[in-house]
């Protein structure tokens, strides 16, 4: 009987172990191992979609939107375009106060809060948790200011506001990394294909 060919990772297995371990960190937990979340795992898969159209990675939107289907079915919510709303929520987010004169920033911030207004309606604190992880994934102080002020709102205890913002921020990290590793790994091997290496 024929096995099917196992691909060789480019980075190696031990590597990937490594990566293996964070995402079950950042997503699903080790038990006895990880910290304790305070977003739950919609939402932060939820924010890993959000990175995955931000950061163009294919593969990681197939696999986060998928996880967000099954575990949206599993709580049996109500139907909900979220693949839309994320692209929009993704839109807006790539203007930055730095590319923009003071009355546009006044302009996107008024219209901003409108849009996520109408996020937090269908799923509370997503849309500012969700710039906070852009504004962290491109060290932008102005946006991450703003954010920010709107999770001291909704969580206002300091250890659970604590608690959401490492959520937010181990999604930032994991995802970083993912994205780059899983946009670039079929050029890496397209060109070592190209010098008779297969990996």
């Amino acid at each position: 009987m024929t096995g099917r060919a196992v691909r060789e990772s480019i980075q190696g297995q031990p590597f990937n172990d490594v990566l293996n371990e964070l995402h079950a960190h950042t997503f699903s937990g080790s038990p006895g191992e990880s910290d304790p979340f305070t977003l739950g795992e919609l939402e932060r898969e939820y924010i890993a979609y959000a990175l995955a159209l931000y950061y163009q990675c294919g593969h990681c939107r197939v696999y986060h939107g998928k996880v967000i289907d099954r575990l949206r079915a599993k709580a049996g919510l109500p139907e909900w375009h979220w693949q839309d709303e994320l692209v929009k929520t993704v839109l807006f987010l790539r203007s930055s106060k730095a590319s923009l004169s003071e009355p546009e920033w006044d302009g996107w911030v008024a219209s901003w809060r409108r849009f996520a207004g109408r996020i937090h309606h269908r799923h509370p604190g997503l849309a500012c948790a969700t710039a906070y992880a852009v504004g962290i994934s491109r060290a932008d102080e102005a946006l991450m200011d703003m954010a920010f002020e709107s999770l001291k709102d909704r969580w206002p205890d300091p250890q659970t506001l604590l608690g959401v913002i490492r959520d937010i921020d181990r999604v930032v990290v994991f995802m970083k990394a993912a994205t780059s590793k899983n946009r670039t790994d079929p050029i890496v091997r397209r060109q070592l294909g190209s010098c008779g290496v297969r990996v």
